[in-house]
């Protein structure tokens, strides 16, 4: 076998056996982004029952262990208290609530932007979305 080649060789099967053997980051040592803190925006929304809709929406997102966290937000008919997860992308997030008749889902679009839209089957199906700034860090 030609030298050159053996050493081309040697050289991937030890970049391969390193990478391998490399340790892997752990789910603790990866916490994901922080949502702590106080958004404001408007969900925009559409069913049959409410029609087209347009409201602002206050989310505080009360504590953050990792990639799971609290909180709530006050709606029409009271509040709703949810617990969520920041998905392994840093991106992506979802959260319900024991009360919930859906999941929201979620984007991280800047360190203070996120969007969180949600689709509820049913008697009152509704869609929407909400845009949403973090207007303080603090829960």
């Amino acid at each position: 076998m030609n030298r050159h080649l053996i050493h081309a060789v040697a050289g991937v099967l030890s970049a391969f056996v390193g990478a391998v053997a490399a340790p892997q980051p752990s789910f603790a040592e990866n916490d994901g982004p922080s949502l702590i803190g106080t958004w404001s925006g408007h969900t925009k929304s559409i069913g049959d029952i409410y029609g087209l809709r347009t409201r602002d929406r206050t989310v505080h997102v009360t504590e953050q262990t990792d990639r799971r966290f609290r909180g709530y937000f006050v709606y029409e008919g009271g509040r709703r208290d949810f617990f969520g997860i920041v998905f392994p992308d840093n991106t992506s997030f979802a959260w319900t609530s024991t009360a919930a008749k859906s999941v929201t889902e979620g984007r991280i679009l800047g360190d203070d932007h996120i969007a969180a839209c949600y689709i509820e089957p049913g008697a009152e199906a509704t869609a929407g979305c909400s845009d949403l700034t973090r207007i303080d860090k603090k829960p």
